[in-house]
């Protein structure tokens, strides 16, 4: 299943499925500050993209949360994995909303400067970092929206969802903010 909105030349979508096998420029990965590795999307994205992706984080070293870098992409679809670190959630009064958006942002900026023009993206903080769904999905549009609107050398960003209820809610948000000229849904 998926959702589309057509942002002049830009397409911004949303399916349920596994960001691990999307044929993209770039994955994003929901990675953690040492780029260490973890469990969830970081987890799958590590795995199934092999050890090429790990050695290069090492290079890297870490990344602060807010901030993204990037790599290979190992033996997955894509062409590189951007690491982007989003905040643990706290009240939501502790900036988690602004290092969100700036983890998203970061993310697109480095896809935009490196010529890719499609990417694939979590719903970053979500996991293990307890962000609830439903606010995460409200900054990750909005950002998603605000950089397709600048930044026309990026062709596709696509919201890859693991559930129904992440699905849904990234659906919502799309629906109040996103321009009233759509693409058919797909099924």
């Amino acid at each position: 299943m998926a959702v589309r909105v057509q942002l002049g030349a830009s397409v911004l979508e949303i399916v349920e499925g596994d960001i691990t096998s999307q044929a993209v420029d770039a994955i994003v990965n929901a990675a953690n500050s040492h780029l260490a590795g973890g469990g969830g999307v970081d987890g799958a994205i590590h795995e199934a993209g092999g050890p090429d992706i790990m050695t290069e984080c090492r290079r890297i070293g870490g990344c602060p949360t807010g901030q993204a870098v990037m790599t290979a992409a190992g033996r997955l679809k894509a062409k590189k994995v951007i690491h982007a670190v989003g905040p643990r959630w706290r009240d939501g009064k502790s900036g988690e909303p602004e290092q969100l958006a700036s983890a998203y942002r970061s993310a697109f900026t480095i896809a935009g400067e490196n010529g890719l023009k499609t990417v694939a993206v979590p719903s970053l903080s979500t996991g293990t970092y307890g962000y609830p769904v439903q606010d995460a999905s409200r900054v990750a549009i909005g950002v998603a929206l605000e950089f397709l609107a600048t930044h026309p050398e990026v062709e596709l960003i696509r919201f890859v969802l693991f559930d129904g209820q992440a699905f849904n809610a990234y659906r919502k948000q799309l629906e109040e903010q996103a321009p009233t000229q759509r693409l058919p849904t797909l099924k």
